[in-house]
């Protein structure tokens, strides 16, 4: 593929790949203790027969229809399906209370849910209950049998039983408009309830063209595999993992989730990945803990590797002896550390969350291509990337092709272009306050060097103001911190106070020694204003007790408040 095609809309573009790659592999899965195929051929005959099903059971366009489920094949056969029909898909994470889902039905006015199992099906018909408004409900596993209740019940493998071809559906399918609501995305909600986010077909296709432009230098072939196993209802897994990679022939393979990472990335050796940071964070905290229990000879080649590879990253010259030092030490130390994600990859792009660069820079000296990038649900949601062939991991690359940035008020960081949103879903005043005179305001605080490339330096309401009148950056701090072997997690605090605290969560194996240590090592690269008064030991943040959001980042207010009393009082 040497140019990205037009494509007029999302399902349009799916069933004609199906058209065109009927035996391609697109998709795999571990079913049944073994790993399974699914052809685009397969794919495109179950999303029409899906289409049809929905169509029949009285879905229709406009209508928004949450889907709850793991990712699995099944899922972009239900998007390409949805879509395809004129319906919005509303993606929700699994790990999502009762609550939760009942917000999501009640603010989308959705009447219809597909869940991925029975026991997601039966949090989703609690779910209803509360909501009130939920008339149909699709069960992708188990034996369910069809029902007249409320919500009916309806089984996927009834909608998927039409073999028939998909030239029907593809055909109706490409009357959509480019313009018209591909899908409804909540966003996160780090700090106050999750909003619907309406990116139309444009949207996401602008940021399926320029990510293919973006990708270029990494020369994807015929047999590439991408590893796909952060959530698909997160907006950067849901534009690459359902959209980009799948477009440009890369096989998707469903990890089976994160607790079999290891093993997976062993099995299937992608070539390209996406991560968040925290993921990056976890394993090089594991590689130096492991490197310090070796023999002195064998830190001492791990130390070396690291110390040319950097020198290499910083294009110092080096020696002849060098040279062939870090040629030997390639084979002898970084060649490990590849073997960790499966001894492929090509690139790895790291986005949902700021990368420390120097943990950026430990991975690139040891030899993986690691991308940072930067984005927003409301702008499809890829803003900016490193080239693979110029990456500057300190900054968050250079934006799109298509994308159109600038730096407003108090370096506020602006975007235009066919990526950004329609805007939030019943909340024009909401709306009216993000996107002004065509600029989407990002909310983020940035700064751009000579070469284009973006550095994002905080979010506007992050902002801590001392008493003294000064501001701090507490992403900077928390990244510094994290980067430390010690620390796993970090949450800066001090408005209005006279200097900075911070909640500290220790790695696996360290002692509140280790991490005062580490935390006294951070301050000695740090302004006065900037240095950490006083530190607490806390509890992990997790997705569980309500600290992460499901796509990993830290919801700081809900942090700070629930460890308020250890600010009041910090130990450290």
């Amino acid at each position: 593929m040497q140019h990205y095609p037009t494509w007029p809309n999302l399902p349009a573009m799916m069933l004609a790949l199906a058209r065109n790659w009927p035996e391609r592999p697109m998709l795999r899965s571990f079913r049944e203790g073994a790993w399974t195929r699914m052809t685009w051929g397969a794919f495109g005959r179950a999303a029409a027969s899906v289409a049809r099903g929905l169509a029949a059971a009285g879905v229709g366009a406009g209508d928004r229809v949450l889907i709850v489920a793991e990712n699995r094949p099944e899922y972009p056969v239900a998007e390409t399906a949805l879509m395809a029909i004129g319906a919005v898909p509303v993606p929700a994470y699994v790990s999502n209370t009762i609550d939760d889902h009942a917000y999501l039905l009640r603010d989308s006015g959705a009447r219809v849910a597909i869940a991925g199992s029975p026991a997601l099906a039966e949090r989703l018909r609690e779910s209803g209950t509360r909501a009130g408004c939920l008339d149909l409900l699709v069960v992708m596993d188990g034996d369910v049998e069809p029902s007249a209740g409320r919500p009916r019940l309806l089984p996927w493998r009834v909608l998927a039983a039409d073999t028939a071809a998909p030239d029907d559906v593809a055909r109706t399918a490409t009357a959509i408009p480019s313009s018209a609501l591909a899908c409804l995305i909540y966003t996160s909600g780090t700090g106050g309830a999750p909003r619907g986010v309406m990116l139309p077909h444009r949207s996401i296709l602008s940021n399926c063209r320029g990510a293919f432009d973006l990708l270029r230098p990494l020369r994807l072939g015929d047999n590439e595999i991408y590893l796909s196993f952060l959530p698909t209802a997160h907006s950067y897994e849901h534009t690459v993992g359902l959209f980009l990679l799948p477009s440009m022939g890369v096989e998707i393979v469903y990890a089976r989730g994160i607790e079999h990472l290891a093993s997976d990335l062993a099995v299937v050796r992608p070539t390209i990945m996406t991560v968040v940071p925290r993921i990056l964070e976890a394993v090089r905290g594991r590689v130096l803990t492991q490197v310090a229990r070796q023999p002195a000879w064998r830190k001492a080649l791990f130390d070396r590797a690291l110390r040319l590879g950097t020198k290499r990253l910083d294009h110092e010259r080096l020696s002849l002896t060098e040279l062939l030092a870090d040629a030997l030490l390639d084979r002898l130390v970084r060649t490990k550390l590849r073997a960790r994600f499966g001894g492929r990859i090509k690139g790895i792009m790291s986005g949902g969350a700021r990368l420390e660069p120097e943990v950026g820079r430990f991975f690139l000296a040891l030899g993986l291509p690691i991308m940072q990038g930067y984005g927003q649900t409301e702008a499809g949601p890829v803003i900016s990337a490193n080239p693979p062939d110029a990456i500057r991991i300190e900054t968050v690359g250079r934006p799109l092709n298509g994308v159109d940035l600038r730096l407003g008020e108090d370096n506020e960081i602006l975007v235009r272009g066919d990526l950004t949103m329609d805007g939030y879903w019943r909340r024009p005043e909401d709306t009216a306050a993000t996107i002004r005179d065509g600029w989407l305001h990002t909310g983020d605080i940035g700064a751009l060097d000579a070469d284009g490339y973006l550095r994002v330096t905080d979010r506007k309401k992050d902002m801590i103001v001392l008493s003294g009148g000064e501001n701090v950056s507490p992403a900077k701090i928390e990244g510094m911190l994290v980067a430390e072997p010690e620390i796993a997690q970090a949450v800066v605090a001090g408005d209005g106070r006279a200097g900075l605290a911070a909640l500290v969560v220790p790695a696996a194996g360290q002692d509140q020694v280790g991490v005062a240590l580490a935390v006294s090592r951070t301050n000695l690269r740090l302004s006065v204003t900037e240095r950490i008064r006083h530190h607490a030991v806390v509890p992990e943040f997790t997705v569980e007790n309500g600290l992460l959001t499901p796509s990993h980042k830290v919801r700081r207010l809900m942090v700070l408040r629930a460890n308020a009393a250890a600010l009041s009082h910090p130990p450290g």
